[in-house]
C-alpha cells in the first residue's frame, strides 16, 4: 500500500548529544511514530523508514489506519514546519521482510519425475510464477 502523512519537523540545538542541533520529526496521526536526523536530509530519510515500519506493522496487526491529518490544520512553532512524507509499504516489505517460509504444496508423481530429472529449483520456479501471478517484482539488490 502506498500512503502520505504529514510530519512535524522540529530543529533542536538543545540535546548536548547534538552539539549543531539535531531534527525531530513526529507524526501526529500516528502514535509512537517519531525520529530524528542529524541533518534535514537524514531526518526525512528516517522519517520515511520509520513510516513504513509504523504502517507495514499497522497492516500485520489488521489495525485499523489512520486517515492523515491535513497539512493546513498542523500547527507549528518557530522551529518547527511540516511536511508530507510518503511510504510505500510492498517495497518496504520486499526490502526488508525476506526471510523464506517454507510450503508444502502437491504436483503429480510424473511432472516431480520429469522435473527432478532436469534439475529445476522448485522453490524459484513458484516464487517466479507467483511473482507472475501477483504481478509484483522482487526488490532490486545493490
Amino acid at each position: 500500500m502506498k500512503y502520505v502523512y504529514p510530519a512535524v519537523f522540529t530543529f533542536d540545538k538543545t540535546d548536548e548529544n547534538f552539539p549543531n542541533g539535531v531534527y525531530l520529526v513526529e507524526f501526529p496521526d500516528l502514535d509512537g511514530c517519531y525520529t530524528f536526523g542529524e541533518t534535514l536530509e537524514k531526518a526525512y530519510e528516517m522519517a520515511e523508514d520509520v513510516l513504513n515500519l509504523t504502517l507495514w506493522d499497522l497492516e500485520e496487526e489488521k489495525a485499523e489506519i489512520p486517515v492523515p491529518t491535513n497539512l493546513k490544520d498542523i500547527k507549528c512553532d518557530e522551529n518547527s514546519f511540516a511536511s508530507l512524507v510518503s511510504a510505500d509499504t510492498l517495497t518496504y516489505r520486499k526490502l526488508h521482510d525476506t526471510k523464506a517460509v517454507k510450503k508444502t504444496l502437491s504436483i503429480p508423481r510424473w511432472l516431480d519425475t520429469i522435473a527432478q530429472e532436469r534439475g529445476v529449483n522448485f522453490s524459484n520456479i513458484l516464487q517466479q510464477a507467483l511473482m507472475k501471478e501477483l504481478n509484483v517484482t522482487a526488490p532490486k539488490h545493490a
